[in-house]
């Protein structure tokens, strides 16, 4: 039976492909790629000669249906993204949401996710924890982090380099600068960095530097003796 593959792709270093992952890329009749020429240099890397076609977030409401009838019709098409695993922060719930409706079977195979290493790596508790993704880049960010403000689980962060020691200040303003913190970023490259310590600490770090690469942030949920010490003060 034909099917739509999730397929993840390396966040960093290249040699993080699977073997399955490779094969399923080499088997299926398309790939849909979120930058065509981006993937084609993976593929160029595994000898993959698969078509690509485009499929981001600009066409996927268009082209959803389209390839959800493709796959009915006997083939089997795999989505993959620039990196990490279709779906998280990146194209892959409207088309898998089609599928599903429509009645294509959909698998999703396990590979790269930046937020695991990142959490992984940060030191704090990692039992419990909340992916909040991208922030809301404009409207909505302030009231957000607001929001969390009193959430105890650990939390994780996608983020810009560009926006990223703005983003620790508007933390600041609402965990508090003493509020435990790792910002993870080129995960699995040469450069790999992940810097450990206090907000205020880490936007002391990053502001001496040019930040590259991608931006994990892993954030200490409110620590409970705090929350119950506010309330007692309520009291």
């Amino acid at each position: 039976m034909s099917k739509l593959y999730l397929v993840p792709t390396p966040v960093g270093n290249l040699e993080d492909m699977t073997f399955r992952a490779v094969n399923v890329l080499k088997s299926v009749d398309c790939i849909l790629a979120e930058d065509t020429r981006t993937s084609a240099v993976l593929m160029k890397h595994y000898g993959i000669s698969t078509p690509l076609v485009s499929h981001h977030k600009f066409n996927e409401h268009k082209t959803s249906d389209g390839v959800a009838e493709r796959i009915l019709g006997g083939e089997n098409i795999a989505l993959v993204t620039d990196a990490g695993t279709p779906g998280i922060s990146d194209p892959g719930f409207l088309l898998v949401r089609t599928c599903v409706e429509k009645g294509v079977e959909v698998e999703c195979l396990p590979g790269a996710t930046a937020f695991v290493p990142a959490l992984v790596n940060s030191g704090l508790p990692c039992e419990r924890f909340s992916f909040e993704g991208f922030l809301p880049q404009k409207k909505g960010k302030n009231k957000k982090v607001q929001e969390l403000s009193e959430e105890e689980r650990t939390m994780i962060f996608y983020e810009s380099p560009f926006r990223l020691v703005k983003t620790l200040e508007l933390f600041v303003q609402y965990f508090g600068e003493e509020r435990q913190a790792c910002v993870s970023r080129e995960i699995s490259k040469i450069h790999e960095e992940n810097f450990r310590g206090t907000l205020k600490e880490c936007i002391e770090h990053f502001s001496r530097k040019d930040v590259k690469g991608e931006i994990v942030i892993v954030v200490e949920g409110k620590n409970r003796k705090v929350r119950n010490a506010e309330n007692e003060e309520d009291d």
